[in-house]
C-alpha cells in the first residue's frame, strides 16, 4: 500500500540498498549554495564535487507571506502551452507546477511521492490498482476535485486522436473498464501486471484536470491560479488562497518570463528585475554570485544526451554508434561545460534509481577504436549534422565541444543551431543527430517515456525486441533485487547498442536574489531547476 508522505518505492519504503547506496554517494553529490563570498569554490573541482563546503542557509527562518516572485526562464519559445499534459520545454513544465499537481511526483531525494493521492494500492498479482484522492482539494473556481476529473484527465490523456505525453508510458491501462467506486476512489485496471504504477505516474507527469478543461483558460489545483499568458514572453499567477497544502504558497504572485539567452536572463537577475534565473552556465553563476545573487548547485540526475537515429543511415549500424560514443572526451566535456561539476555517465540513464548498475564500466575516450569501428562500417571520411538549440543549460556548448573532438577521429560534424520553437517543432523526434535534455526520471519509467516503440518521445527510434520483451517483464516483478537483475540486463543493451550519447549527468545551476528563501532554492536530485519549480514553498524576506 502506498500513502501520501511516505517515500516511495512500488509501493514500499526504499529498499535497504537504495539507502546504502544514498548513504555512499551523498559526500559525492551533495548539493550546495553560495554567494558572492564563495565565487573562488565555484571553479571545477572534479567530477561530482561541490563548489564549495558552505551549508546553505536558504530554507532557514520562518516562511513570510507577500509580495511577487519573477522568474526568468531560457528554453521557451512561440510554441509554449499551459496545457500539463502535453508540456515540451522548461517554461511549460514551470507553469504546469504552478498551475496545476499531479497525482504523484519525485521528491527532492529523487524518490517517488503522491500529491493529489493519498494512497495507491495495488491488488495481489498486479493487474488493478486503487487509487484514493485527497478530500477537499479545490480547483481554481472553487469545485471539489474527485475522481470524476480523474477519470476526465485519463480520457484526456487516451484521446485518439491526440494522445497526451502519458499515454505512452499508462499503455497497459484498460481506460473502458476503470470504476469509480465513491467520489474519491477508483480502480485502475491493467491489461498486463505492473509493480511500478506509482514510479510510472511520477514519471510521466500526469497532473489532474478538471472535468472541461479548458487551455485559454487553464483551472488546476495547483499552488497558483491564471492571471495571463502571452507565449514565448510572459505569463502571471496569483496565489490560490483555497490551496490545499496550507499555508503555501506564500507569495502573492508569480510572474514567468522567456528570454531568449543567458546574457539577457543574468542582466535580469543581476539588476533586480528578476528574482530567479534557471539552468545557468558556470560562467554565468560565477558572474551572478559576483553581482551579488545567490546560486544553488544540484546534482541532478537530468541529462542532456546526443541522440542518434538508430533507424536511419549512419547510425543504423552500431559499430558507428559505438565509434560516436567513443569519441567524446567526457571528462574534457564536463569540465568546460559545467566546471567538472555533475557525474560522469556512460551512455546510461536512471543514476538515482535503486536498479541502476553502477557497475557498468566507464566509458573512456578512444579515437584509435573509434576511426577502427568508423572504416569496418564504410564510414572512414564521416560527415553528419548536428542540431542543437539553446534548450537548456550547457546544450549548445557541448554541441560545439563535439565538433572539436570528433575531428580527431576524422570526422565531420557541421552544426545547425536552431530556435527552441523549431527544435520542439514539426522536427522534433525526426532529427537524425541531434540533441536533447531530460529531467531525473526513474529508469524504468523513463524507458517508457524514450526508448521502447510505444514511448512518447522515442527520439533515437530505438527499438530492440530483447529490451523490450525485458522491460515487460521487469515491469510484472514485484521483488527489487530480481527487477533490478532485469534492468540491468536492458542496461547492457543500452550501452552497447543505444542511440544515446550521455556524456555525464547534468548538474542544475541556478541563481536566485538574496531575499528569497526556501526549500525551492535548495539543492534536489530532481534533475530541474528549483526542486522541479517548486514555487509554492519560497517565500521573499529581504
Amino acid at each position: 500500500m502506498v500513502r501520501a508522505g511516505e517515500n516511495l518505492q512500488e509501493g514500499r519504503v526504499m529498499a535497504a540498498s537504495r539507502r546504502e547506496f544514498l548513504k555512499r554517494s551523498a559526500a559525492a553529490t551533495a548539493g550546495v549554495v553560495v554567494g558572492a563570498p564563495l565565487l573562488s569554490a565555484c571553479g571545477g573541482s572534479g567530477s561530482g564535487s561541490s563548489p564549495g563546503s558552505s551549508a546553505s542557509s536558504a530554507a532557514t527562518g520562518t516562511p513570510v507571506r507577500g509580495g511577487r516572485l519573477r522568474l526568468a526562464i531560457t528554453g521557451g519559445g512561440s510554441s509554449d502551452q499551459l496545457n500539463p499534459l502535453t508540456s515540451v520545454n522548461n517554461a511549460d513544465y514551470a507553469r504546469a507546477r504552478a498551475l496545476f499537481n499531479q497525482l504523484a511526483s519525485t521528491s527532492a531525494a529523487g524518490d517517488p511521492v503522491l500529491e493529489l493521492a493519498e494512497e495507491i494500492t495495488p491488488n495481489r498479482d498486479l493487474t488493478e490498482w486503487t487509487v484514493r484522492l485527497r478530500k477537499g482539494v479545490l480547483f481554481h473556481d472553487g469545485k471539489e476535485m474527485t475522481a470524476d476529473d480523474l477519470i476526465y484527465t485519463l480520457q484526456t490523456v487516451f484521446n485518439p486522436k491526440a494522445p497526451a505525453t502519458a499515454a505512452g508510458p499508462l499503455k497497459a491501462l484498460e481506460l473502458k473498464r476503470v470504476k469509480k467506486r465513491d467520489p474519491y476512489t477508483l480502480t485502475l485496471p491493467l491489461s498486463s501486471p505492473s509493480a511500478i504504477l506509482v514510479q510510472t505516474l511520477a514519471a510521466a507527469g500526469l497532473a489532474v484536470i478538471p472535468v472541461g478543461f479548458d487551455t485559454k483558460r487553464p483551472i488546476g489545483t495547483g499552488p497558483f491560479r491564471y492571471v495571463s499568458f502571452t507565449p514565448g514572453a510572459q505569463s502571471t499567477f496569483d496565489r490560490f488562497a483555497d490551496y490545499w497544502d496550507a499555508p503555501k504558497p506564500y507569495i502573492d504572485q508569480l510572474v514567468i518570463t522567456d528570454y531568449t539567452d543567458e546574457t539577457s536572463q543574468l542582466n535580469a537577475l543581476t539588476s533586480g528585475q528578476a528574482d530567479l534565473a534557471n539552468g545557468l552556465s558556470v560562467t554565468g553563476a560565477q558572474q551572478a554570485a559576483a553581482e551579488g545573487a545567490h546560486v544553488v548547485y544540484s546534482p541532478g540526475g537530468g541529462w542532456n544526451p546526443f541522440t542518434m537515429r538508430v533507424d536511419v543511415k549512419p547510425f543504423s549500424d552500431v559499430r558507428v554508434r559505438q565509434a560516436m560514443r567513443l569519441i567524446v572526451d567526457r571528462p574534457q566535456m564536463q569540465e568546460v561545460v559545467f566546471g567538472g561539476h555533475g557525474e560522469l555517465a556512460s551512455d546510461v540513464f536512471g543514476i538515482w534509481a535503486p536498479e541502476f548498475d553502477h557497475d557498468l564500466p566507464q566509458r573512456h575516450q578512444d579515437i584509435p577504436q573509434a576511426k577502427s569501428l568508423l572504416k569496418a562500417a564504410g564510414y572512414s571520411d564521416l560527415t553528419v549534422q548536428l542540431t542543437t538549440s539553446d534548450i537548456a543549460q550547457g546544450v549548445v556548448n557541448m554541441a560545439q565541444i563535439f565538433v572539436e573532438q570528433a575531428k580527431s577521429a576524422g570526422v565531420t560534424v557541421t552544426l545547425n543551431q536552431v530556435t527552441p520553437t523549431d527544435f520542439y517543432g514539426p522536427n522534433y523526434l525526426k532529427w537524425v543527430f541531434a540533441q536533447d535534455y531530460w529531467y531525473y526520471n526513474y529508469y524504468l519509467g523513463q524507458v517508457s517515456t524514450a526508448t521502447l516503440p510505444s514511448a512518447p518521445f522515442n527520439e533515437t527510434h530505438f527499438d530492440n525486441p530483447t529490451y523490450n520483451s525485458l522491460f515487460a517483464q521487469a515491469v510484472k516483478q514485484p521483488d527489487l533485487t530480481k527487477r533490478a537483475d532485469i534492468a540491468h540486463e536492458m542496461q547492457m543493451i543500452d550501452y552497447n547498442e543505444g542511440g544515446y550519447i550521455i556524456p555525464f549527468f547534468v548538474p542544475v545551476i541556478d541563481g536566485f536574489a538574496v531575499k528569497v528563501h526556501g526549500p525551492g532554492v535548495e539543492p534536489s536530485k530532481v534533475g530541474a531547476s528549483f526542486n522541479d519549480w517548486d514555487f509554492s514553498s519560497v517565500w521573499i524576506k529581504s
